[in-house]
């Protein structure tokens, strides 16, 4: 039976909020009502000749939680594996060592050069499944300095330090920074460990090697708790914490564990394979429903910064898990005015990118195929394989998209929790120009500048009658909102006291 009664997030901002003037007093303190209501809660200092301000302080936290923090036993807390979300991992070319992602100085893949356009972009050709396609490049590690956005979702490994700088205010410690000696953290390393990966890839063949690599730190946590309390052969689950496109990879494993989507585009059976492994998943701004800003980028490509080159769509668009971030069409989130009235666009259908000439199918990008498929000498032959592989990689992503979005809840014992920014205008839908395929942001809702709130959440309202409460085929078992964009969302105190509440303090209850 799945219990109802749930821990209870509280969502305090740490900005300053003003209270209106009285019309004649513009010292006037606020009502008594509001003065009790304000105790437990604000400091109020009074600006003379201007509004009374409230200060909202933030919780010691080290207080709260260093009790349980240094609490260790063989069975009290689950390891932590940290999901960073798209560019969050460092990809480097095993055949030449150079570096595909992850640096923008020295020997690194330069999107402008024949060369660097082919390390970056995943292999192409006619015939072949997707999962066929494999390069030289390999998952080296998570990043930690760089601020960019591809496919919609900006990134930054600051993000992942502040995620590791809240576990660590819980006692968790991340493993390969204390095996490798950047930070002395005694013997109590083993608790916390970053999962890297091709973010380039399939979501779904991602979720197998998130399988893999649970296996790999189940015999590595086994081996230490033997070796500390005694204990042979412990169960061990995890948590998992993960951020954006990572919080995908964490429900497709919750859900099917480690089996990709089958070839023949069917929706695989709904098993939750996985949740047999995790105790408690936190998403942290995913975009659940997809962004429009994925559909933006696979058109335009992307251009990081003033002094770094341009990533042209068609190395973009050679990307699977960019196509996954695509919005619903149910969502008619993108749409393009004819006489008739608007017309609203299915994404994943390959005609509207034939229409439109966006992306793969865009006649603007010979040199740039030229340059990715150096053996095929035609260029009527190049634009035919590229054409194919989006349309490979858009039924690919329907496919994803059902499997995700069929209504279940996670078997007892496991838990989904959603962080989630709704503070922030973000982009919402698409106007598409009809003659040329130009795309302008038409409007904008409630998000984190980047996933709107009813993508996170995956609100189902958005395709159908309102209702009052939340129509969702994600069985949330709570839900707190940030007041902060998406790279602010893991930086807050409220982050870390909530995370730090669920992981260390959270009510375990009977037959869970």
């Amino acid at each position: 039976m799945r219990l109802t009664q749930r821990a209870v997030f509280f969502s305090m901002g740490t900005t300053v909020a003003s209270v209106g003037k009285h019309p004649r007093d513009e010292t006037r303190r606020p009502s008594r009502a509001v003065r009790t209501a304000l105790l437990f809660l604000v400091t109020v200092s009074l600006v003379p000749g201007s509004c009374f301000r409230v200060k909202l302080e933030g919780p010691d936290l080290g207080e709260i939680y260093n009790r349980s923090a240094h609490y260790h036993s063989n069975d009290e807390r689950n390891p932590v594996i940290v999901i960073p979300g798209i560019l969050g991992s460092k990809l480097v070319d095993e055949s030449t060592g150079t570096t595909v992602w992850g640096a923008f100085t020295g020997e690194y893949a330069k999107p402008n050069t024949p060369e660097g356009a082919r390390l970056l972009a995943l292999p192409m050709r006619e015939g072949a499944a997707l999962a066929e396609l494999i390069d030289d490049t390999r998952p080296a590690g998570v990043l930690d300095r760089i601020r960019v956005r591809v496919a919609g979702i900006p990134i930054s490994v600051l993000a992942y330090f502040h995620i590791l700088g809240a576990l660590g205010a819980g006692g968790y410690r991340d493993m390969d920074l204390g095996i490798i000696g950047a930070i002395d953290y005694g013997d109590d390393h083993f608790t916390c460990f970053q999962f890297a990966y091709d973010w380039r890839r399939d979501i779904s063949e991602t979720a197998v090697e998130l399988g893999k690599f649970i296996e790999e730190k189940r015999r590595y946590v086994k081996a230490e708790m033997e070796r500390r309390y005694g204990v042979v052969d412990p169960e061990v689950r995890f948590d998992f914490v993960a951020h954006s496109m990572g919080g995908l990879v964490a429900r497709y494993y919750l859900r099917y564990g480690g089996n990709p989507l089958p070839q023949d585009g069917s929706v695989p059976e709904l098993t939750w394979a996985g949740a047999r492994d995790v105790e408690n998943a936190i998403l942290v701004g995913p975009p659940n429903a997809g962004s429009v800003l994925a559909l933006d980028e696979l058109v335009r490509g992307v251009k990081i910064g003033p002094m770094l080159p341009r990533y042209g769509p068609a190395i973009v668009g050679t990307m699977s898990a960019a196509y996954q971030l695509l919005p619903r069409a149910r969502h008619r989130a993108i749409g393009v005015e004819e006489t008739s009235g608007t017309r609203f666009l299915d994404s994943y259908d390959p005609a509207v990118w034939d229409e439109m000439g966006w992306g793969l199918a865009s006649s603007e990008i010979d040199e740039t195929l030229e340059w990715l498929l150096p053996d095929v000498p035609d260029g009527a032959d190049r634009r035919r394989v590229a054409r194919d592989h989006l349309r490979k990689n858009l039924a690919r992503a329907r496919q994803f998209a059902e499997a995700m979005d069929s209504p279940a809840s996670p078997p007892p014992g496991t838990s989904l929790y959603l962080v989630a920014g709704d503070s922030k205008p973000t982009p919402g839908t698409i106007e598409v120009e009809p003659e040329s395929g130009a795309l302008n942001i038409s409007e904008t809702g409630p998000g984190d500048g980047t996933v709107l709130r009813s993508s996170a959440l995956m609100d189902e309202r958005l395709a159908g009658e309102w209702s009052p409460r939340l129509v969702s085929p994600i069985d949330w078992n709570q839900v707190v909102f940030l007041f902060h964009d998406h790279l602010e969302l893991t930086r807050s105190q409220e982050f870390t006291d909530n995370v730090l509440f669920v992981l260390l303090e959270q009510q375990t209850r009977p037959g869970e």
